[in-house]
């Protein structure tokens, strides 16, 4: 039976509403009734729970689906071995196992009841006998709904009203909120991920407990934390997530730079908050991504942390205002610190470090006055990144004053313009110096050492300030430069 032909039922008292979108959550389940099948001949219930229930409602579903069932783990592994192309177990003493068919995967977890110590978010795991215990243990109510498949039709459970939830997009917890905190402090950032990620709103007295449950986040490793960062950072709205971070104390926790930058304002630029000045700038960042190739988390993260260096740098000006020499570099410093305590990759850290260090380089040229030499440097310096640049720098500018802005995008432009050129007339992205290391040595009959690192800088610097000089002329050049280091 091909889950098209799948039969629907649901309890009584659900609206017409409710009914529609029970139908459409059992059309958009396309493999699920051939591995509910195989379970009930084998004498197990199965069910759609969680997200993917969750997701099928708001017609997003994806080709990841959760399934609980009342098999034990390695019951489960059997089944999935007959059905799955190919199965994997590394989660079987939480009673999870996974697999994969075309290109949906399965997690199938036997029914759970768990139990958590004060200090781990790690649960003692009990193995249950319904569902409905299952549910309860879950993080939301939208998450705690499930379409049973192996009766004589399908099933949809809600014990705790997540329909009604997620019709209101509103994120309440089953239970108590300071009961599940307590249990997993991870769950008061998959709030607010899921606020970012569904545009929710987070319940009232979820929020309370956010905000008095703060110190529970100490329990937490710094991987999962970054995960779910991460995920709110690549959601459509990032800026709702981060301003309840923000807005809970959750925030000063993780990433505390961020609320920091509310205490400073910027009176160089009308009294600019920072702090929205960079929300804003992440958001155009996000605008300009098609430049990158789609969602990308280096820009994101470069363009939310690009000025966290401003409350160290800050300082009173004579005859009022402020200034903030050298943010950048502290910046980068900074975010390379609080990227790598939060385990990300060391190619990341590098990657926002980068950007940050430089984002302020197209600044320092004035209204287009630039020379070759300099575009090369900028080029040289972004390396790889120059594109990244490119989204940071336009992102970057905040201004309302639009000849203002329309001057900075002119100005930019040319740029690009100028880097378009020279990089067709001299390739900038492969500069190097006109001779290499083994010339060197021959010509100056030299052995491999420090000098010949000296001499190969002399030849990139000239490159950069004077373009392609060509092997005769740079030849004659080292050697005057190589004569004046032996006077």
């Amino acid at each position: 039976m091909s889950s098209s032909e799948m039969p629907t039922a649901s309890p009584a008292g659900l609206s017409a509403a409710s009914e529609m979108a029970l139908a459409s959550l059992i059309q958009r389940v396309p493999l699920a009734s051939s591995l509910a099948t195989i379970f009930k001949e084998n004498g197990f219930t199965l069910a759609l729970v969680g997200g993917p229930v969750r997701d099928a409602l708001l017609g997003r579903l994806g080709n990841d689906l959760d399934f609980t069932t009342s098999a034990p783990a390695l019951e489960s592994k059997k089944i999935l071995q007959k059905w799955a192309d190919n199965v994997w177990d590394t989660g079987i003493e939480f009673g999870t196992v996974a697999g994969i068919r075309g290109d949906t995967t399965v997690e199938v977890t036997t029914y759970r009841s768990d139990d958590y110590s004060r200090d781990s978010r790690k649960p003692h795991v009990h193995f249950g006998t319904s569902i409905e215990g299952d549910l309860s243990r879950r993080d939301f109510t939208v998450n705690s709904m499930a379409l049973e498949l192996t009766g004589e039709a399908p099933i949809f459970i809600d014990p705790f009203g997540g329909l009604v939830d997620l019709s209101k997009k509103i994120l309440r917890t089953p239970g108590k909120p300071e009961d599940s905190f307590s249990d997993d402090p991870l769950r008061m950032l998959r709030a607010a991920r899921f606020a970012s990620q569904l545009n929710f709103e987070i319940s009232p007295e979820v929020l309370a407990a956010m905000k008095e449950m703060t110190d529970r986040l100490g329990i937490i490793s710094a991987e999962r934390i970054r995960d779910e960062i991460t995920k709110l950072l690549m959601s459509d709205n990032p800026r709702l997530g981060i301003t309840i971070l923000v807005d809970t104390g959750l925030a000063a926790k993780v990433i505390p730079e961020i609320p920091q930058l509310r205490l400073e304002v910027d009176e160089h630029h009308h009294h600019k908050d920072v702090y929205e000045h960079s929300i804003t700038v992440l958001e155009q960042a996000i605008a300009l991504e098609d430049r990158l190739g789609g969602v990308n988390l280096v820009i994101r993260l470069a363009a939310l942390l690009h000025d966290i260096g401003k409350p160290k740098t800050r300082a009173l000006i004579p005859g009022g205002g402020v200034s903030f020499h050298h943010h950048e570099v502290v910046g980068a410093r900074l975010a390379k610190s609080r990227l790598k305590a939060l385990r990300f990759s060391g190619e990341i850290v590098d990657q926002v470090e980068t950007l940050i260090a430089l984002h302020l380089r197209f600044h320092g040229y004035g209204d287009g006055e630039w020379t070759d030499s300099a575009v090369r440097r900028y080029v040289r310096d972004a390396g790889p990144l120059l594109d990244h640049l490119h989204v940071l720098t336009r992102a970057d500018c905040t201004t309302r004053n639009a000849r203002k802005a329309a001057r900075l995008a002119a100005t930019y432009d040319g740029l690009e313009d100028r880097i378009a050129i020279l990089m067709e007339e001299e390739e900038l992205s492969k500069i190097r110096p006109d001779l290499d290391g083994d010339e060197v040595m021959q010509l100056l009959n030299l052995k491999p050492g420090a000098m010949v690192g000296k001499a190969l800088a002399f030849l990139l610097e000239l490159r950069m300030e004077q373009g392609p000089l060509g092997k005769e002329r740079a030849t004659g050049l080292l050697q005057e430069w190589w004569a004046k280091q032996n006077e």
